[in-house]
């Protein structure tokens, strides 16, 4: 599959660190991000790419040439075949891609030369793939939700509407926001040539190309915790430079092992009610915003693990859950927190509750104690158990971590046979992560 990189930006945001060289080669680690993103790829096997280039295009020419050369930082020979496009006019971020449409004859991976990422690019290839979608994005949760563009999804990850910033929102929804990697399909440049006016020159791929198609059947969501992370303003810079210093970046990808705090939800993210069966009652306990930020920065990801037998018991709906779960996703991203993943156990093997039912009243693998979720969870990540928690304030969390053979932590005073005590998530990540270090 060929890849085209998206190199023809101004950055004037980033106009107070780097006037003299186009957004895409302000350097990570010593060596530019454009190069840091093309090692990714042909480390993966894409060695024929295409960069599209405009302010500032020769230095990004004159630096990496045809690709047969060798990297001035590195040493190593850059090992791919690079053509450019030189837009002699402003054609917007897409314009070049129509302006190449019969270039175009199979799928083809396309990136922003302004982000920072570790990606196991074959993992949303197969994704892509198996939906026969006409483009699909990486999406992924961010620290700031509200600031982003917001995809809202309908079964198996079909994006149903593109919900730009300034547009109105629903009161909540999931922390799902484009971060900047697709993969594009011929038919969607054809489709987008179709639809804008005769002329138009400048091209915008959110507006023009990709927005358009949300819900009409071809547009996918792949989600993936992998690190993905744009450097357009001095702050997202600095913040990408301390994450590739320590080595958050390199460790990302989802092509090696990975580490993750599995959490409890009631009782541990939000207020205990007992069932809780009412939006209403839903309210984070205080500190988790924080605590999931200090595990974010120690490298591990977060995934949720909820029984939830108010499914079997007919007391809440699947909807109704999802809506509880939006609210959960929601809150955290107004604190600038998320979480990578959420598993829920419907089922409750107990049988005689008014309005129960009956298809999700059996003994499951995945109900708490045993280790089902966490089980999928590592399957699907993948995560080294051994080097990952279970968080939980009771003896059916413990019980499923020591299954797992995960290490335990209980939020509570209980001898249940826990690791570690602990009075909150906020204490538990201040005091037991530290010790592990950054490093696998």
């Amino acid at each position: 599959m060929k890849a085209v990189i998206m190199a023809g930006g101004r950055g004037t945001r980033l106009q107070s660190v780097a006037r003299d060289i186009p957004k895409p080669m302000v350097p990570i680690g010593g060596m530019p991000v454009l190069e840091y993103e093309i090692d990714c790829l042909r480390r993966q096997g894409f060695d024929d790419i295409l960069i599209t280039v405009g302010h500032l295009g020769r230095v990004i020419m004159d630096y990496f040439g045809d690709g047969s050369g060798v990297s001035p930082v590195t040493g190593r020979p850059f090992g791919v075949r690079i053509a450019y496009y030189v837009e002699n006019a402003p054609l917007g971020n897409a314009g070049a891609l129509l302006k190449t449409l019969d270039q175009w004859a199979e799928d083809f991976l396309l990136l922003n030369g302004d982000v920072v990422f570790h990606v196991d690019f074959q993992r949303m290839i197969a994704f892509h793939r198996a939906h026969a979608a006409l483009a699909t994005l990486l999406a992924h949760p961010n620290s700031h939700p509200y600031d982003s563009g917001l995809l809202i999804e309908g079964p198996d990850h079909q994006v149903l509407q593109w919900l730009r910033k300034e547009d109105p929102r629903p009161q909540y929804a999931h922390n799902a926001v484009n971060a900047g990697l697709h993969i594009l399909s011929p038919q969607a440049l054809r489709a987008a040539a179709a639809r804008l006016p005769r002329g138009q020159e400048a091209v915008d791929l959110d507006r023009d190309i990709l927005q358009p198609l949300a819900g009409g059947g071809g547009l996918y969501a792949y989600h993936s915790p992998e690190y993905v992370h744009d450097m357009g303003t001095p702050e997202r810079l600095a913040t990408v430079r301390r994450d590739f210093e320590r080595g958050r970046v390199q460790r990302a990808s989802l092509s090696q092992p990975q580490r993750a705090v599995f959490l409890d939800r009631d009782g541990t993210i939000n207020e205990y009610v007992g069932l809780l069966r009412h939006i209403d009652d839903f309210r984070l306990l205080p500190g988790v915003a924080q605590a999931l930020n200090l595990m974010h920065e120690k490298g591990y990801l977060i995934i949720v693990v909820t029984n939830q037998p108010v499914i079997a018991r007919g007391d809440v709906t699947l909807a109704g859950l999802d809506e509880i779960h939006k609210k959960m996703e929601t809150l955290l991203g107004r604190e600038g927190a998320y979480i990578d993943d959420l598993f829920f156990c419907p089922h409750h093997p107990d049988r005689g509750y008014p309005g129960e039912v009956t298809q999700y009243k059996i003994d499951c693998p995945c109900r708490k104690p045993k280790p089902g979720m966490l089980l999928q969870a590592a399957k699907k990540y993948p995560i080294d158990l051994a080097q990952s928690w279970m968080v939980g304030d009771d003896e059916r969390d413990i019980g499923a971590g020591k299954v797992a053979g995960c290490r335990t932590a209980l939020i509570g005073d209980r001898p249940l046979g826990q690791d570690v005590t602990i009075p909150s998530l906020l204490a538990f990540a201040q005091k037991y992560l530290n010790d592990s270090g950054d490093a696998h």
